[in-house]
Order: C-alpha cells, then structure tokens, then sequence
C-alpha cells in the first residue's frame, strides 16, 4: 500500500475537517490523507497517526471512505462526526482518538491546547 500524508492549507480541505483520507484512483492501494496546517508539526502527526488508523481500521472492516464522507457531510451536531454512535465508522473513529491522546501525551502536546488549535481552524 502507498500512503501519502500531506499538510495542506485548511481551505483546500474537501469538506470542513481537519483530517481526512480517500483512497486513490480506483484501487484501494494508494490512501491520501490530507492534515490541515497547524503551524505546529507535531500537532499535524497527531492528526496524520488519528487519520492513517481510522483509514486503517475501516478499511479493514469493510467501511468505504463513501460511506465515512456521507456521513461527515450529513452530520448536524456537537463534536464531531465519528463522536456520534451512529457513525458507521465510530468504533475506529474513537480508537484512533484514543491512540491519538496517548501519542499527544508522548510528544508532551496539551490536548486542551491542541483541541483549541484545531477548533481555531
């Protein structure tokens, strides 16, 4: 599988998220996953490593990237998209949240500081 994580500017995001990944082409071996800029790299990763295990995770499971966007697209409410449990990708959405708060707590990142940043966006 490639894998290609980039930063990008917040606005050139798809759709209003500061992470996400899409399968490349017609064949699922290349993934792309898009972070937005925090101005901040190790803030970026954290996004990067919640991005690449929920992609992971889904795909694994049979979750396509199209039913991940649907969702997200259609979402109305606190928090986000794969907090709520109807997600069909809430299960993977919360371990990659999981590992992405012990990763936070490695790098010595606050996570109350690194949430506002993303909620700056």
């Amino acid at each position: 599988m490639r894998i290609l994580i980039e930063s990008i500017p917040h606005a050139d995001q798809r759709y209003g998220t500061c992470g996400d990944w899409y399968p490349v082409g017609p064949d699922t071996d290349a993934l792309r996953i898009n972070v937005s800029h925090l101005n901040d790299h190790a803030m970026e990763s954290l996004v990067a490593v919640h991005e690449l295990v929920e992609a992971l995770l889904c795909l694994k499971r049979g979750i396509t990237a199209e039913q991940v966007d649907a969702f997200d697209l259609d979402f109305v409410g606190p928090g986000e998209p794969g907090d709520d449990p109807a997600a069909p990708y809430h299960r993977e959405h919360v371990f990659a949240t999981q590992i992405e708060e012990m990763l936070a707590k490695e790098l010595g990142i606050d996570w109350e500081a690194y949430d506002k940043a993303i909620n700056a966006l």
